[in-house]
């Protein structure tokens, strides 16, 4: 019984799954994006304190980073060749970002009841 899909590499589409990640890198930094303007609406919410205005920086610099990681991909993915493997650095990179996302995350929403 087939299934009407070619089996082996000549079978498979390659053009496909680097569509799906670079769209998956914009999901992924519009979602740190507007986790961002969260923070910084919280912050200001807040009354402005000196520790969430600081926290705030440190994400908005995360932020950068990310964004940054997440351009250089997009654009890689996007020059219609095969894109190169994602630099060991740069996947380094954005786990950090995402890590430390998370942590300023959790001091923001477990910070000091109010």
């Amino acid at each position: 019984m087939t299934t009407g899909v070619a089996a082996g590499p000549a079978g498979r589409d390659p053009g496909l799954q680097p569509e799906r990640t670079r769209l998956a890198w914009r999901r992924t930094t519009l979602s740190a994006t507007v986790a961002a303007v969260l923070a910084v609406r919280s912050a200001l919410r807040g009354g402005g304190a000196a520790g969430a205005v600081a926290g705030c920086a440190v994400y908005g610099g995360l932020w950068l980073a990310f964004l940054s990681v997440a351009h250089h991909r997009i654009r890689a993915l996007s020059a219609g060749i095969p894109p190169p493997a994602l630099a060991p650095r740069h996947a380094a990179a954005a786990v950090l970002c995402a890590v430390a996302t998370a942590v300023c995350a959790a001091a923001l929403v477990l910070g000091p009841a109010r």
